[in-house]
């Protein structure tokens, strides 16, 4: 791993937000993080770093259907109330928008939590004497 410069950036590394918008590697840098659209590719074909071993979990996935879903029916309310579109209007713009939204941004989400994991060498934390019952 190369040594941080005082930005906190890796040497070489593109930026956090530039990393998780175009999938690239913690490690190397390069666009190997996904191999569909929101899945993880196993390891980095280039460095050969292991994707499985970080736990993203399902945070990003809950938080974002939250956050886009009460955006989009506040949108498509005052949408309703401005204009008074059909149904069929409405199911043409908002089932795009949402799959769209959610697909893209749980991307960008479960890349940034996999790449601050390994920024910030964060992980479970793990009792320093496993044998031992707590006293």
């Amino acid at each position: 791993m190369t040594d941080p410069v005082p930005d906190g950036e890796p040497n070489g590394q593109p930026s956090l937000v530039e990393a998780a918008l175009f999938g690239c590697c913690p490690r190397c840098g390069a666009r190997t993080l996904f191999v569909g659209a929101t899945q993880f590719a196993p390891r980095c074909r280039t460095c050969g770093l292991d994707y499985d071993s970080f736990n993203v979990g399902d945070g990003p996935a809950a938080f974002l259907t939250l956050i886009i879903g009460a955006m989009l029916v506040g949108l498509a309310i005052w949408l309703d109330i401005a204009v008074a579109p059909p149904l069929w209007v409405h199911l043409l713009i908002w089932i795009p928008v949402t799959v769209v939204s959610v697909l893209g941004g749980l991307r960008v989400a479960k890349a940034l939590l996999l790449i601050s994991e390994y920024r910030n060498s964060a992980g479970e934390a793990r009792s320093a004497t496993v044998d031992e019952p707590p006293a």
